[in-house]
């Protein structure tokens, strides 16, 4: 997997829980995902297609979600609810935003799009049939999430 297809969602991921919630994460060993339930309790997951096409899912632990919301709404948020739903939503959409703006810079052809965000501790995204999906797990100190990406070429 190219990871200049890759790098530009980590970037856009990593600016806005930093520049939105303050939240900083350290990057812990990629792997390729073996199982098919998400490694969060919600994950927002962004479709693209242009000159290639793909899935992404960036899954947060539940206490991790719970803090970038309760920054971002400027009040504590106890429980993963509609309004949490709708926050990983609106971050989905703003890391689609800037990785759009990015591949364009490139001369890369690419929509990116909100799919769906998924709440459940044993939800599953579908991802790209026969095609691995790289997962890159991230630490903060309010917990973990997972950013993993499944591309093909168009």
């Amino acid at each position: 997997m190219d990871a200049e297809l890759v790098n530009p969602f980590v970037e856009a991921t990593l600016h806005i829980l930093e520049t939105t919630a303050s939240t900083t994460a350290k990057a812990r060993k990629p792997y390729l995902k073996k199982e098919q339930s998400a490694p969060g309790a919600i994950s927002g997951v962004i479709a693209l297609s242009g000159d290639f096409n793909g899935i992404i899912s960036i899954s947060f632990s539940e206490k991790l979600i719970l803090s970038v919301v309760s920054a971002m709404f400027g009040e504590k948020m106890t429980q993963v609810n509609d309004e949490i739903k709708d926050a990983v939503g609106e971050i989905t959409n703003m890391i689609s935003g800037q990785v759009t703006t990015k591949m364009t810079e490139m001369g890369k052809t690419l929509k990116a799009q909100l799919s769906t965000v998924m709440m459940g501790s044993s939800h599953e995204v579908e991802f790209i049939h026969n095609r691995p999906v790289i997962a890159m797990p991230y630490h903060t100190d309010n917990g973990d999430f997972t950013i993993e990406v499944s591309f093909e070429e168009s």
